[in-house]
């Protein structure tokens, strides 16, 4: 079955009821604010059942109804460099929009990024980069710089890897977006726009090459995860069970919760069964990442 990402903006009178509407015809509310009188829904819901949720929204609650293609995935923003005599640099408008079409996004600065022949990774920066789905590396204006020497910043991760600089064109064997690099200003522009625009459409080129078939859908362990570890609800991160692609990310402890988290229940099976639980490099957080399923 084929799922699509969705929000729902607007007055936060009756959303529960489009709330049990997306679970009754089998989608799953990926994170719900409520403040006030409005209300922030992101959800999934099966393709074939998308008109009966646009109807609600538009007709009966009067809210806005937009897609989200990034939903569902966890993106790293890499930069040389976020130390202040740096700057400028897009990072932050470029994670803002990954954020408002569904992707979860960390800011990452490498120790040593910066420089030409001097730019390294360490091990550990390269393993917090690889628990995310994707990571888009930010580089600056120097044609030269990003073909000849930035290469070795991305070239053994394991993950796929978009590069965004300020040339037009570079010869990359990764995708590679151009007209994003140093500016002064924030990105606004209609031209600037339809870079991020492309931006997105290649992340979501790279999520749709990596769908795999897993033992059990990481919307589903979040699910049970959510219903069954009452730590979770006193978790204070805004988002304290993040869906990845091929797993997710339990931001509570992994040496009091690990076990508990194990012996969860999906169905009539137990998550150490159909997933290995792992230790993050990122605070000590909880990795859960489901076996693939051979068929």
């Amino acid at each position: 079955m084929i799922y699509e990402g969705y929000v729902f903006r607007g007055g936060g009178y009756k959303h529960q009821d489009l709330i049990e509407l997306i679970e009754d015809v089998g989608g799953v509310i990926v994170n719900a604010r409520i403040m006030g009188n409005e209300a922030t829904i992101n959800f999934i819901v099966p393709k074939r059942d998308v008109s009966i949720i646009e109807d609600m929204i538009l007709s009966r609650l009067r809210g806005e109804f937009d897609k989200l293609p990034l939903v569902g995935s966890e993106i790293a923003v890499v930069l040389p460099s976020i130390t202040r005599h740096h700057f400028p640099h897009p990072a932050c408008d470029i994670s803002e929009y990954l954020r408002r079409n569904g992707a979860k996004t960390n800011i990452i600065g490498l120790a040593r990024g910066v420089g030409r022949r001097i730019a390294q990774i360490s091990q550990r920066e390269r393993r917090v980069i690889e628990e995310h789905d994707i990571a888009v590396l930010i580089l600056g204006n120097f044609r030269d710089c990003i073909e000849r020497y930035k290469w070795k910043l991305y070239d053994n991760l394991q993950i796929p890897v978009v590069v965004v600089g300020g040339p037009e064109e570079v010869d990359s064997k990764v995708p590679y977006i151009g007209g994003l690099g140093r500016v002064l200003h924030r990105l606004k522009s209609t031209e600037e726009i339809k870079k991020l625009d492309e931006l997105v459409a290649s992340l979501e080129r790279c999520l749709s090459e990596r769908q795999e078939n897993l033992t059990v859908s990481p919307f589903a362990i979040k699910s049970e995860i959510e219903n069954q570890v009452d730590e979770i609800k006193s978790c204070r991160s805004p988002s304290p069970i993040v869906v990845q692609c091929d797993g997710v990310r339990i931001k509570i402890n992994y040496d009091k919760y690990a076990s508990k988290i194990r012996e969860s229940k999906i169905g009539d099976r137990r998550v150490r069964d159909v997933a290995e639980v792992k230790r993050s490099e990122i605070k000590d957080y909880i990795i859960v990442k489901p076996y693939l399923q051979y068929v």
